[in-house]
């Protein structure tokens, strides 16, 4: 049986590729993370920021599943097809009626989104028909930031044609923008305004118009028009809409997860939304910078490799699948081990108090738990997308949903807010299990041997990066005092435990150490 490292495999393009979106994603969640600090600042886990996190769960949601691949699941193959067979001016012309026809449709969703906010907030979080002044609030900012999905729609869009045609910088940089934007005017224009927690609805939506305008420059450098050009009624249109509209669903299972733990949490005491939110976006992390990444930089190869034969697809998502488990696995061990001086370091301070930490960090804990799962299924689901089968993933994805509401209701109830949290994590897990099964039909089954022993060396790998934290936290206790202080033992022991972990994994051979030395050396000549 042939490695999935094997030559053929387009091994240096993806991890070049995937280390763009990773720089890019890295950038973004460094200055999210700087948000949220002062986010946590300023509101804490009271009314305004439980109000705000429900607000922007629709445009946030927008941005995960259009940004993050669902809209380019329909839009890429149909487009790579048309460059393949027809050239870059018929492939230009078909891109230029999908963004208008795209922009149409996203104003029209818009105007009834925003007139039907007091609905959707109900539909949300049905705990807050209890309190009259947050559910106000909520449905205001859910308004304000609705016209956000026009935007990242439009920008998901051009975002596909860029990464068809191999350029992945500008895409990987443009959540940044949204981020950069919500916190100049968290700084600037909350002290100037008697809500202030408006401000950051505002900086939604000036992200999302520089998000837009930052993809047409590369673009345009592409020799990529958009002009409005028909006929209308395109047959590759229609193909684009066929398997956007259940790619989107395939995508959606994360998202949805979160729609129903913020529906449940709305139950719960004051806090408990913001607490999973808090939390979530720390497990986002790897998620973002390992599992979209891969995702986003292999999807194009996989859809390629489709079109030669189901060998090479699968060849290539094995190396996706071992290399971002190997990546996964050294965060997941630091996240866990480090979880509370990572919220106290990042989010201690002002309105957000010690009780808030100690609660956040348990819900860290409970999503944890599916943190390699979350990874694996961003790189499962494209592998179905490129034999344009977008329909399969929705149905793993509902079940996925279905034994979701099933754990929450079990285990809201003794772990509060982190048990929606872990009942998130096992939902991941069924979904996982589901994929792999029902890939077999287009690749067969995949080479279990060599995932069972890359995973072996990358566990004891994980074993002694584990052993290693550990102890050093015996040695080394959190005093919790002082930012630097605090900095300095979090970046010495997540550092003591990755070097441990790739000396491990260096001296049992892993060939996905290999491939990252290949990749940091000609990035550095």
């Amino acid at each position: 049986m042939s490695s999935p490292f094997d030559p053929k495999v387009p091994t240096q393009h993806l991890t070049a590729a995937a280390s763009v979106v990773s720089g890019g994603t890295l950038v973004s969640r460094v200055l999210g993370y700087v948000r949220d600090m002062l986010i946590a600042h300023r509101f804490g886990g009271g009314l305004h920021a439980d109000a705000f996190f429900v607000a922007f769960r629709i445009p946030n949601m927008a941005r995960e599943l259009l940004g993050e691949g669902a809209l380019s699941a329909g839009f890429i193959p149909v487009f790579t097809e048309t460059l393949t067979k027809e050239g870059r001016p018929s492939a230009f012309r078909m891109a230029g009626r999908a963004f208008w026809t795209m922009a149409l449709i996203l104003f029209v969703v818009v105007i009834i989104g925003a007139w039907s906010a007091p609905g959707l907030v109900h539909l949300i979080a049905p705990g807050f028909g209890a309190e009259p002044e947050k559910l106000g609030l909520t449905v205001a900012l859910t308004r304000v930031m609705f016209p956000y999905l026009f935007f990242i729609g439009l920008t998901a869009l051009m975002m596909g044609i860029l990464n068809s045609l191999g350029h992945f910088a500008a895409p990987a940089l443009s959540p940044a923008l949204l981020n950069m934007a919500m916190i100049l005017c968290l700084i600037f224009l909350a002290p100037r305004l008697e809500e202030p927690v408006y401000a950051l609805a505002y900086g939604v939506l000036g992200g999302g118009v520089l998000q837009l305008l930052s993809q047409f420059p590369p673009a345009g450098r592409r020799g990529v028009t958009l002009t409005p050009t028909g006929p209308w009624r395109d047959p590759a249109l229609a193909r684009i809409g066929r398997l956007m509209v259940p790619g989107v669903a395939g995508l959606a299972v994360t998202q949805l997860n979160v729609f129903i733990t913020t529906l449940l949490a709305s139950f719960l005491v004051e806090g408990s939304i913001s607490y999973l939110y808090y939390a979530f976006r720390l497990v986002h992390l790897p998620i973002g910078l390992i599992g979209v990444a891969g995702a986003t930089a292999v999807f194009p190869a996989m859809a390629a490799a489709a079109q030669r034969s189901s060998a090479d697809l699968k060849k290539t998502l094995v190396f996706a699948l071992r290399l971002t488990l190997f990546l996964t696995i050294p965060a997941l061990l630091g996240l866990v081990i480090f979880r509370q001086p990572i919220i106290q370091l990042l989010f201690e301070r002002g309105a957000f108090t010690r009780g808030m930490t100690l609660a956040t960090a348990q819900v860290v804990l409970g999503y944890s738990l599916g943190l390699c799962f979350f990874v694996a299924n961003r790189v499962l689901v494209p592998a179905f997308y490129a034999f344009q089968d977008t329909t399969t993933p929705v149905k793993a994805g509902a079940v996925a949903v279905a034994s979701n509401i099933l754990f929450s209701l079990v285990l809201m109830g003794p772990l509060e807010a982190a048990g929606l949290a872990v009942a998130t994590s096992l939902a991941s897990v069924v979904n996982f299990t589901l994929l792999i099964v029902l890939l077999r039909r287009h690749v067969g089954p995949l080479p279990g041997q060599d995932l069972a022993r890359s995973l072996t060396k990358t566990g004891l790998a994980g074993l002694g990066m584990a052993a290693t934290c550990l102890i050093l936290q015996v040695l080394w206790p959190w005093g919790g005092h002082g930012l630097l202080p605090q900095l300095g033992h979090l970046v010495g022991g997540l550092g003591l435990g990755t070097a441990v972990f790739l000396g491990v994994a260096a001296f049992l051979g892993c060939e996905e150490v290999q491939v990252l030395r290949r990749l940091f050396q000609r990035r550095s000549t």
